[in-house]
């Protein structure tokens, strides 16, 4: 693919997603505040069927993926035998890849949040943090800001799971690109140098085991 056809991420984001984002910092604030309907009503608003079809945009059938596998066919992977045997980080590779990338995804740029800090606040409001088996049963800002811990090279190609090749992602850029590299579907190399500074937290602050 040509140079001037190289860009950030997969795909552009929407603003529905800032604005759920800061309804969700909004929520945590109220719950930590004792005003826990509020929170709950805050929550609730985040989960905006317009961030699931984005989402599904990426991900789903006729999304992102499947155009790539169209277009480009289906990748040559590695035999599982010359794989890194490591096949994810553990918490302090996690933690060091946070404090590089912050928590914010490294292509498309959306805030993202840890699963143990979505499944603290699931447990404290169940009615409105759905998290089902099927994609139509997550909540759709959760589902969409799902933090990944994505191979610049994927794994099945032959990248290595250590912080030189992994990146903080969204769950729909991860899955939307799967094991395509990046020049195959068009997005820049993230300067993996550089440090990303956010004032979002990830939502941290709910739990007692942060990552900040």
């Amino acid at each position: 693919m040509s140079e001037n056809k190289l860009r950030n991420c997969i795909k552009d984001p929407i603003p529905e997603i800032y604005d759920a984002s800061r309804y969700l910092d909004a929520a945590v604030s109220a719950h930590l505040a004792g005003e826990l309907s509020l929170s709950e009503e805050l929550i609730r608003l985040a989960d905006m069927p317009i961030i699931r079809e984005w989402t599904e945009s990426m991900w789903g059938s006729g999304g992102m993926h499947s155009s790539f596998k169209q277009n480009l066919g289906d990748v040559q992977v590695v035999s599982k035998g010359n794989r890194d045997p490591v096949r994810m980080p553990n918490k302090m590779g996690e933690r060091a890849l946070h404090k590089r990338d912050g928590f914010n995804c490294r292509f498309c740029g959306i805030p993202v949040i840890r699963k143990e800090v979505r499944q603290a606040i699931k447990a404290l409001y169940p009615n409105v943090l759905q998290w089902g088996k099927t994609n139509t049963e997550q909540h759709a800002a959760f589902q969409a800001m799902w933090v990944q811990y994505d191979h610049v090279i994927p794994h099945a190609r032959g990248g290595a799971t250590d912080i030189s090749n992994m990146v903080i992602t969204c769950a729909p850029c991860n899955y939307g690109r799967m094991n395509y590299l990046l020049e195959e579907v068009g997005v820049v190399y993230p300067n993996l140098e550089q440090n990303v500074y956010s004032t979002w937290d990830g939502l941290e602050r709910i739990i007692k085991n942060s990552f900040l």
